[in-house]
């Protein structure tokens, strides 16, 4: 790592001269519809999140209205935020979404942290979650009864990241084929419960609307414990920024970013909300704490000898999920290498394979390391999230300091401050108040945060540092192979 490469963005084109470059043939090409860009945010929202946080939420809220209430609010508050990142996606058409906005207004520091908590922590993480919500479903029809043996999870999940690892260290077009080959899969499921939900409701028995019946019983009077529901509830809007990664290749972004953003987090919302209705529609709030796989539960009450297909579709959608985590995560850090911020062992690609090698395996391994530290999915989404809507405040912080510093810029979107000022409280809530309602979780998240700190300083910062720490910060890289 380069400490002379860590430089603000401050000398490099953000505005005009960038799309001119992109529309000379020099930059990527602005090749995005408006439905390209609806499909990339709802596909990348809409994955494992959805099958696990039912349980979650319910477990916070208490009752059935506080869950859909919950449910409701998070959809609105990710539009919130994608209507924010909107101004900023437009102000510094830069790859690496928020961390090009720290980096913009607060320099390398911040940056780092911000691309450690999503390198390091939040993608690996990330990866872990799915992959034991995999481990879950597949061993549901096997124990429908109770609970797997011990250790049993754990392998599964550990096995499925090794192959998933070995896979996109190979090849390329595999892990494509495999991403969309199970992409189909997670919305076919969601609209199967969907449907069975409105059919129960508009002609089945009075039992499928028990649930609704007293919606407001059994609420959560403790504040700080129903507050971990918007945990659970965000970790399934996950996604909703990721269109700012690639707004220099949206058609149109003055038009086409907003309406994309306002179309696909309604659509989301929406689907899930219904999902959520349909399921309380056979499964009790009782039943519904007392299993993890609540898509399971439901296809076994009501889909009898077909109800194997459940299971099998929701591990086709985390099987996908965790591939796209784990083939995505190399872009981080070859952005972070650029400026300065990862190894360049980090950056090596397989001549062979042409796949970013050493980057894939270090995330594998970070995912297997998530792995061991818990076997708690709720656990380990209050790990990342505080981290994450951390980084996401800071990024929104950032808003408000260009708006100060680059008043004349040219905004192709303009948002209303109120807006980002709401969002922003709302991530300032997100940060405090867990750590009053889950305080260990809150510290062990905390922690390998700021583990970044020390690295940022000895590795990037520290510019007359001996000769053999850069040779432990770039080992294998000067025997290695690469392709530019």
């Amino acid at each position: 790592m380069s400490a002379d490469a860590a430089e603000p963005l401050k000398g490099r084109p953000t505005g005009d001269a960038e799309e001119n470059e992109g529309e000379g043939g020099r930059g990527l090409a602005k090749s995005l519809t408006l439905f390209n860009g609806v499909s990339i945010i709802v596909g990348c929202i809409i994955g494992s999140g959805i099958f696990v946080s039912p349980t979650g939420v319910q477990e916070k809220a208490g009752s059935v209205g506080l869950s859909l209430f919950v449910w409701v609010s998070c959809g609105i508050f990710a539009a919130i935020g994608a209507y924010c990142y909107a101004e900023l996606g437009t102000l510094i058409k830069k790859s690496g979404g928020d961390y090009a906005y720290i980096m913009e207004a607060f320099g390398p520091f911040l940056a780092f942290v911000r691309l450690w908590i999503e390198a390091m922590v939040v993608r690996p993480c990330t990866a872990a979650i799915v992959a034991i919500t995999f481990a879950i479903y597949m061993m549901r029809p096997f124990y429908p009864d109770c609970e797997p043996p011990p250790g049993m999870v754990q392998l599964l999940a550990a096995l499925l990241l090794l192959l998933l690892t070995a896979i996109n260290s190979m090849s390329v077009r595999l892990a494509t084929f495999i991403q969309d080959f199970f992409t189909v899969a997670k919305v076919f499921a969601l609209v199967l419960i969907i449907f069975t939900g409105a059919v129960l409701l508009c002609t089945g028995n009075p039992v499928y609307r028990e649930s609704f019946e007293n919606v407001w019983e059994g609420t959560s009077k403790d504040f700080k414990t129903a507050s971990l529901a918007f945990y659970s509830g965000l970790f399934a809007y996950q996604g909703w920024n990721y269109l700012n990664f690639i707004v220099e290749e949206l058609q149109n972004p003055k038009r086409n970013l907003p309406l994309s953003i306002a179309i696909s987090c309604t659509a989301v919302t929406v689907i899930y909300t219904l999902t959520n209705v349909a399921l309380y529609t056979a499964i009790s709030p009782d039943e519904m704490l007392a299993s993890p796989a609540v898509a399971v539960l439901f296809a076994n009450k009501l889909y009898g000898p077909f109800a194997f297909v459940m299971p099998i579709f929701v591990a086709c959608s985390t099987i996908g999920s965790a591939n796209g985590v784990i083939f995505t995560s190399s872009r981080l850090f070859y952005v972070g290498a650029r400026e300065g911020h990862m190894p360049m062992v980090l950056t090596m690609i397989n001549k062979s394979t042409r796949t970013p090698l050493t980057a894939v395996v270090f995330t594998g391994f970070l995912s297997l390391c998530y792995l061991l530290l818990s076997d708690d999915i709720f656990k380990l989404i209050n790990y990342i999230q505080i981290s994450y809507w951390l980084a996401i405040g800071m990024a929104i912080a950032a808003l408000f300091y260009l708006r100060r510093t680059m008043p004349d810029a040219p905004r192709p979107i303009k948002v209303h401050l109120i807006w980002p000022i709401i969002f922003f409280i709302g991530c300032c809530a997100l940060v405090i108040v867990p750590i009053l309602g889950s305080p260990k979780d809150t510290a062990i998240g905390l922690l390998i945060m700021l583990t970044g700190v020390p690295v940022y300083f000895i590795f990037v910062a520290w510019k007359n540092k001996p000769q053999f720490i850069n040779k432990v910060s770039n080992y294998g890289y000067s025997s290695a192979r690469t392709v530019k």
